[in-house]
């Protein structure tokens, strides 16, 4: 299959995408994706391919580990990408996250939704894949100890607009218990979260508002809300020492929803994220304006390129994560 890059954006799947079995099947078929989960493993100093491999399922939920699990399919399918597509302008420069997979396509565009901007800051080349995972790991690590400090939840929202949904968060706030936009998924479907009576306000106010449907996640932290601000000190010094540098390729930002490529636009936006919303409605739209024709979701699942067909059903949009996904694309 011939793609033309010049006009391709690769995204990267947050929470919710992971499941027991992601990535076995891609490292038992390609020694690229193997070398990934292997060099994880040994970063990591225990068997994370094995959890994503073989569960228990639990245990893969686990936001500790879901997050750095997603992050490593992720990277082990960008890897085997580039080792199959050639680099289709030889001679020119690619990103530093390529080097120990040979050279392979550019796009224009990467963006990840939630924890995905960390694989999409590693694959643009302003993010070692060591330091990247230790991160993610850290990230999990913070969050699950947030949900304990401050116990909330999510919950999922279709068929109302975002406008309606901010309405809808305001009137079911007060000072002390407060519930937030999390999620601009695609238009109809939105994840708010917050204190848990202020959450179960809302959902009463969204079905009263004519929501289609508003249930519960079965989720015990509320991310991307102000319940992660207990750990929000601590956050802020990881990623104030992590090695980051400028950018290959523009990364769009969950926060700003706009193109990132300096070390100092990173950090600010992964502090922001914690307790802010993932504007990926925003961000879809901001690429497509700028041309973008096709859409490559790298890692597990095909929940944002399912996400991409609500938003605008004209650009190609594939998801790469298991053998016969990347079967096209062999060169």
């Amino acid at each position: 299959m011939n793609l033309d890059f010049t006009h391709t954006a690769f995204l990267f799947p947050g929470q919710g995408s992971q499941g027991v079995g992601m990535g076995r099947d891609l490292a038992a078929c390609y020694e690229a994706a193997r070398m990934t989960f292997e060099e994880a493993n040994e970063i990591l100093g225990f068997d994370l391919a094995r959890l994503m491999w073989e569960g228990p399922v639990d245990e893969l939920n686990d936001t500790l580990n879901t997050q750095p699990a997603l992050y490593v399919h992720s990277i082990a399918a960008h890897r085997l990408l580039s080792r199959l597509l050639p680099d289709p302008s030889a001679g020119s420069p690619v990103p530093a996250a390529l080097a120990q997979a040979g050279r392979g396509p550019r796009p224009v565009f990467c963006a990840g939704h939630s924890l995905g901007e960390l694989s999409a800051l590693t694959i643009a080349g302003a993010l070692p894949f060591e330091a990247g995972l230790r991160l993610v790991r850290r990230r999990g690590e913070l969050m699950k100890r947030a949900g304990e400090i401050a116990p909330g939840g999510m919950a999922a929202i279709l068929g109302l607009d975002i406008q309606m949904l901010e309405t809808v968060c305001a009137q079911a706030s007060t000072p002390d218990e407060v519930v937030q936009v999390a999620n601009d998924n695609c238009p109809g479907q939105v994840v708010i979260s917050g204190a848990r009576p202020a959450l179960e306000r809302a959902l009463e106010l969204a079905k009263a508002a004519g929501a289609r449907r508003a249930v519960l996640l079965a989720v015990s932290i509320a991310a991307h809300s102000p319940l992660m601000a207990s750990v929000q000190a601590e956050w802020d010094a990881a990623v104030a020492v992590v090695p980051l540098s400028k950018a290959a390729v523009p990364v769009v930002g969950n926060v700003t929803a706009e193109p990132m490529t300096r070390a100092d636009e990173f950090r600010a936006d992964l502090r922001a994220q914690l307790t802010c919303r993932v504007r990926w409605t925003e961000t879809i739209h901001f690429m497509l304006a700028q041309g973008v024709t096709t859409f490559l979701e790298l890692g597990s699942g095909n929940v944002l390129t399912g996400l991409l067909k609500r938003i605008d059903e004209g650009p190609a949009r594939w998801a790469l994560g298991k053998p016969e996904d990347f079967e096209k694309f062999i060169v």
